[in-house]
């Protein structure tokens, strides 16, 4: 099963909400895609930054797709309930953490996020190699940790997929092991050297 934590790589995670947060400002509902969301500390990671640097009426607009190829089919129920085990969320700042989740009912060492957070997440199995998106107008796509595991082409379709699925001038985002292969490079711009965050051109 895909293991990852909360508070992963927050410093790309920090510069994608420093540049999405004004460019989605006014938006009536702020669309992001997490593809490749394993059990969801990933897309809860996002959803908190974003708790903490938007207006709360704006929050109430960002609406979080999040997916994965999920071979499990416990990814779901997971990410449904919101619960995790101490280990996975002790990253998490101490003033965010008490801020952001309680103990879980009668799940002694595990914890529940805040019900408003939880909220803005919904999952969906999806397979990103059938190269159909699972919708448009996305202010933000996030794809870290899977596009390593596709071979040079597929890497090439997902990204043009992940483009068309954009809005003009949306922002796409994957791990810092992974540069923008050539072939699509022209359809973006690297919007910070230190982070792999593009914008759609």
């Amino acid at each position: 099963m895909a293991f990852t934590f909360f508070f992963r790589d927050i410093h790309t995670i920090e510069h994608i909400v420093r540049h999405v947060v004004p460019f989605a400002s006014g938006r009536s509902v702020v669309k992001v895609w997490d593809a490749g969301c394993a059990m969801g500390p990933e897309p809860y990671t996002l959803a908190i930054v974003f708790a903490e640097n938007m207006g709360k009426f704006a929050y109430k607009n960002l609406k979080i797709d999040a997916t994965d190829i999920d071979g499990s089919n416990l990814f779901g129920p997971i990410i449904a309930e919101g619960v995790y085990p101490f280990e996975e969320i002790q990253r998490i700042p101490a003033d965010l953490l008490e801020k952001y989740f309680k103990p879980a009912d009668n799940k002694p060492g595990h914890f529940k996020i805040d019900e408003a957070v939880r909220t803005r997440l919904t999952f969906q199995k999806h397979d990103l190699l059938t190269l159909k998106p699972i919708g448009d107008n996305f202010s933000l796509i996030m794809c870290k940790n899977v596009l390593l595991h596709f071979s040079q082409e597929q890497r090439i379709e997902v990204i043009k997929m992940f483009h068309s699925a954009l809005v003009p001038g949306g922002f796409f985002a994957s791990e810092q092991t992974q540069k923008m292969p050539k072939e699509v490079a022209h359809l973006f711009e690297q919007v910070t050297p230190d982070a792999q965050l593009y914008r759609k051109l």
